[in-house]
């Protein structure tokens, strides 16, 4: 699904990642732990290809293209889709006009899809106008549920959300990634499984969303490079206990 090779990436005149080797096979789940400034959410804008995230040497190759200098709409297009941590604020677009767009030339019903995270109140309003933590997160959700990406990509899905959010959020991330379809009048519960397989990169600091989604793979990424390959769960148990001083010596 995804194949990162050699990546070195300059974000105003700074090399921020520094030969970033990652593959993503398709319908796998990818844990990406490391602290603040460590390039996580810098990896994840070069990956949709934000202006200002220049790169410098090496390649992203998604189902077999190369999109290293592709636009951002065209890798949407292809099926590259992105939940922000701090996504902007945009008056005079409301919010189930911009879940239709996302949807594309697909059918949905963006009443039905909000009513899975509980945010039928939201449609009419501009998008994240006012919105709190919890309400922004589940608005970033509703626009992938109906773009549908055979590749999604998560920043810190659960920064700045409360208890009771970050729970409706794990489950809807959980089903987003094992590929469920918007339901639809008539279509059965066997039908609701998508046939084709969703991948997954998760970039996380706490690690709260391993409690409802079962990850493949995980890496620590750590001052722009990548160590520590392991089972998730075992890399942040080692990192509750340690801290990620011991990257370090990996990376040494």
């Amino acid at each position: 699904m995804l194949e990162v090779k050699d990546l070195h990436v300059k974000v105003g005149g700074k090399e921020v990642l520094k030969g970033i080797n990652l593959s993503i096979r398709e319908g796998e789940t990818f844990i990406l732990f490391g602290p603040n400034g460590s390039g996580k959410t810098s990896l994840l804008m070069t990956l949709m290809g934000f202006s200002g995230y220049e790169v410098t040497k090496g390649s992203i190759v998604f189902q077999g293209l190369d999109v290293t200098r592709a636009p951002t709409f065209e890798r949407a297009r292809l099926g590259m889709g992105m939940s922000f941590q701090r996504p902007p604020t945009i008056h005079g677009l409301k919010t189930r006009h911009l879940v239709a767009m996302c949807a594309r030339d697909r059918e949905v019903d963006p009443e039905e899809l909000a009513a899975r995270l509980n945010f039928q109140h939201f449609l009419d309003r501009d998008i994240n106008a006012g919105f709190s933590g919890g309400e922004i997160k589940r608005s970033e959700l509703l626009q992938l549920l109906a773009q549908k990406p055979g590749l999604v990509l998560f920043d810190e899905p659960e920064s700045g959300v409360d208890l009771e959010n970050m729970q409706l959020i794990g489950k809807v991330v959980r089903r987003l990634l094992d590929g469920e379809v918007a339901p639809r009048p008539g279509v059965s519960m066997k039908e609701l499984k998508s046939k084709v397989s969703i991948s997954g990169l998760i970039i996380t600091h706490t690690g709260y969303i391993l409690d409802y989604v079962n990850a493949d793979r995980g890496q620590v990424l750590y001052d722009g490079h990548l160590c520590c390959e392991a089972r998730p769960r075992d890399i942040l148990d080692h990192i509750r206990s340690y801290g990620y001083g011991e990257c370090v010596k990996c990376l040494n």
